[in-house]
Order: structure tokens, then C-alpha cells, then sequence
């Protein structure tokens, strides 16, 4: 790692772009500590511990929610919108269709994606507003003042999006899961004064916090193991004769990642599993709270083993949902087919797509049961040890680990592509 950066920084064009997206991070980073007028953000810093969805947002945006910044709702909108279109793009064949036609397609489903973001940015500043007032933190708003916090937080929220943008023309890796990985980083020093300050109080002692850091490591190294794993269909391509030659007949294989729905997956289950919970933070007097946080027959109560296991079939349900949605073995048999390839051992055509669909299967339900694990970490690091508020979420280390892998993979793929052309030259 640290010699594909040492290599990078020696070409010129690399190095001014690298040197753009850290200072698109510097942005970012000033503008999650500008915090919007009038606001009392003491009063939410509760609200968005509370196991809602507010804490999983509070914590892609880099803590801007919890502080109430003009970055608050961070990249969230175009997230709802990508998965969204994602969906709507299987489920609708005009947009089907348009995906098939190439980078303009994809251009212009990119594009209504932004048009999308917008809108969802709108609605959810009006949301976060709400939940503002909910929370006491806006006494005595005005007419001007509402309107002036909902147009702070979606012209930032859209800002912000541009600069994203901004980073994947100019800079190094993918602008938009940039900024969700500096925000979660951003939180590592925050936990750190957490840990010593349980220390500090004789809450846990440093064997506690060394077995803490262990049990990260090996979550790490699960994560990367995961995310790098894939299984391999071997496809075997027939030769062609020409002129008296013969051409390919070489060999290869479909890759499908074991990770590739594992935090769509987790997004899903958890929205399903905090909606209620998040529904509660607005009535919080009314039968229905006091039903999903005590009742024992509620599955939504948090820190209880009914929703660990709802959860947890959640999370298997949608990887293999949304495994199911992406993957179309009909037409990877087809495409195989079409390019006189087959499978060695199974016949093309409808058996190739038996074959291929219940391979899909079997690695869905092992993604799956690898991302409700990774979901379930958090709840079982705070119910079985003393560290009862501290942010370790399997969540963000697969975001982050993602991230990180596609930053690498991109830098390498530059300083390649500029090695053979300067060897051509």
C-alpha cells in the first residue's frame, strides 16, 4: 500500500490529484464543524444515541447531525436515491433498457439519479426539521427561520454531492464513498476518548480494552477476507477456425463476490428494524412507543434476542433478495451461449441458468450470513462487555473496508494504465 502511494506521488498528474481530494476532504471536514443557526444541538446529541435511525445517519455524516452542521444529512439523499434507481432500474424496463445502451445510459440514469437526490434532499430537510422541533431544540422558530434551515441543509446536502462529483472527475477513487469514508473515520479519535475515559473511571480495565482491540482486529480481518472472497464459474470457450487457423478457445470465469449486497442488505434489515423505533421518537407518549420498546411481544425492542433474530433474517432475506434482483442467470446462460461458451460438465442453455441460479443461492445465503453477523457485532460488543457507548459498528468497518480496497484498486489501475504509456512511447 504505502509503495503504490510512494509511486503514485512521483507522477506528476497523480500527485495533483491526490492533492485535489485531500483538499476537497479539508472542505468537507470545515464544513461538518459550521453549525446552523439557532439551533440547540446539545438537545440532539440523546437523539441520535438512541439506536434509531438518527444514530445511523449521525454517523455516515461524520457527527454533522448530531452537532446539527450544514453537512447534517451529509450524502444521504443521493445514497436513497442510487438504491432507489438501483431497483427501479430491474424493476422498470425503460430504465432496463437504458442501462443497456452503454456509458450514455449510464450517464443518463446518473442523471436522474442527481434530479432524484434533490427532491429526497428537500423532503428529508423537512424531516430533519421535524425532528429538530420534536427534540426541543428550535424554540420559538419563525416562518423565515424554517425556511432558511430547510434551504441550509438541502443546498449543503446537494453541495456536497458536487463535490463528490468533483472528487471522481478530478481526484483519486469514487467522490461519493470518499466522503462516507472520512466521516466515519472521523469518528475513530471521539472513540478512542471514550475507551480512556471508561478506563479513566474503573469501568473496564486494560485487559478488557485489549481484548476489545483483538476482537477488532479479527472482525478486520473477517471483513477483508469477505469482501476479497468470490466464487469462480469456470466458462470454456470453443475454438474458431479462420484462414486455416484456429482462434480462442481460452478459458475464464464469471466472478460473483460473496459481499457484493452485504451492506444494501444490512441498509434494508436496519431501516425495517429502526423504522418503528424512529416512528416512536416523534410520539413518544402514545401507545404504540411504549408497544415497540417494551412489549415483550414487540420484535422492534432494541438489545433483546427477538431482534437479534429478526434482524439477522432480515439481513439473509435481503442479500439473497437483492441477489435475486441483480444477477440474471436467463441471461448470463444466454450471453454464454452467444459467445460459443459453456460451463464444463453442464449443458447450455436452461440447465447453464439451473446451475448458475443455484450458485447464486448458495452464495447468497453465505453473504448473508456473513453481513448479520457483521450487523449483529454492535449489539452483542455492548450487551456482553462494559463498553456500552462506544460507536464500534460492523457496518462502518465493511464500508470502510470496501472503500479503501476501491481506493487502492483505482490508484493501481492509474499508475499502470500511465506505466504502458509511457512504455508505447
Amino acid at each position: 500500500m504505502m509503495s503504490t502511494l510512494r509511486n503514485a506521488w512521483k507522477v506528476p498528474e497523480l500527485r495533483n490529484r491526490i492533492i485535489f481530494t485531500v483538499l476537497m476532504v479539508a472542505v468537507i471536514r470545515l464544513g461538518n464543524h459550521i453549525p446552523v443557526p439557532g439551533v440547540d444541538a446539545a438537545a440532539l446529541t440523546n437523539l441520535a444515541q438512541e439506536g434509531t435511525l438518527f444514530s445511523f445517519y449521525d454517523l455516515m455524516s461524520g457527527g454533522a447531525l448530531s452537532s446539527f452542521s450544514i453537512f447534517a444529512m451529509g450524502v444521504v439523499p443521493y445514497i436513497n436515491a442510487s438504491i432507489i434507481f438501483s431497483l427501479l432500474t430491474i424493476a422498470i424496463p425503460p430504465l432496463e433498457q437504458l442501462s443497456k445502451e452503454g456509458e450514455e445510459g449510464r450517464k443518463k440514469i446518473q442523471k436522474y439519479t442527481r434530479y432524484a437526490a434533490v427532491a429526497i434532499a428537500i423532503l428529508q430537510s423537512f424531516g430533519t426539521y421535524n425532528l429538530v422541533v420534536q427534540a426541543g431544540a428550535l424554540p420559538g422558530a419563525t416562518s423565515m427561520q424554517v425556511f432558511l434551515i430547510i434551504l441550509t441543509l438541502t443546498t449543503s446536502s446537494i453541495f456536497l454531492i458536487w463535490l463528490g462529483d468533483q472528487i471522481t472527475v478530478r481526484g483519486i477513487g469514487n467522490g461519493i464513498s470518499l466522503i462516507i469514508f472520512v466521516n466515519i473515520i472521523s469518528r475513530l479519535p471521539q472513540t478512542i476518548i471514550q475507551i480512556k475515559s471508561l478506563v479513566d473511571t474503573d469501568t473496564v480495565n486494560l485487559v478488557e480494552v485489549v481484548l476489545l482491540g483483538a476482537f477488532s482486529l479479527l472482525v478486520f480481518i473477517i471483513v477483508i477476507m469477505a469482501t476479497l472472497s468470490e466464487r469462480r464459474i469456470p466458462v470454456q470457450y470453443a475454438a474458431k477456425g479462420s484462414n486455416g487457423k484456429m482462434y480462442g478457445g481460452q478459458s475464464t470465469h464469471i466472478p460473483i463476490n460473496m459481499n457484493s449486497s452485504g451492506i444494501i442488505a444490512i441498509i434494508f434489515g436496519m431501516s425495517v428494524m429502526q423504522f418503528p423505533a424512529t416512528i416512536s421518537v416523534f410520539i413518544p407518549n402514545s401507545a404504540f412507543a411504549t408497544w415497540v420498546s417494551t412489549s415483550v411481544f414487540s420484535p422492534f425492542a432494541p438489545d433483546t434476542l427477538r431482534y437479534a433474530i429478526v434482524y439477522a433474517i432480515l439481513v439473509i432475506f435481503f442479500t439473497w433478495f437483492y441477489t435475486e434482483v441483480t444477477f440474471k442467470p436467463d441471461e448470463m446462460a444466454e450471453n454464454i451461449h452467444k459467445s460459443a461458451g459453456f460451463i464444463p460438465g453442464i449443458r447450455p442453455g436452461e440447465p447453464t441458468a439451473i446451475y448458475i441460479q443455484k450458485v447464486l443461492f448458495k452464495v447468497a445465503i453465505l453473504g448473508g450470513i456473513f453481513a448479520a453477523f457483521i450487523a449483529l457485532t454492535p449489539m452483542g460488543v455492548k450487551n456482553f462487555t462494559q463498553f456500552k457507548n462506544i460507536a464500534f459498528g460492523g457496518t462502518a468497518l465493511l464500508i470502510e473496508v470496501g472503500v479503501a480496497l476501491d481506493f487502492m484498486r483505482t490508484l493501481e489501475s492509474q499508475l499502470v494504465m500511465r506505466h504502458y504509456k509511457g512504455f508505447l512511447k
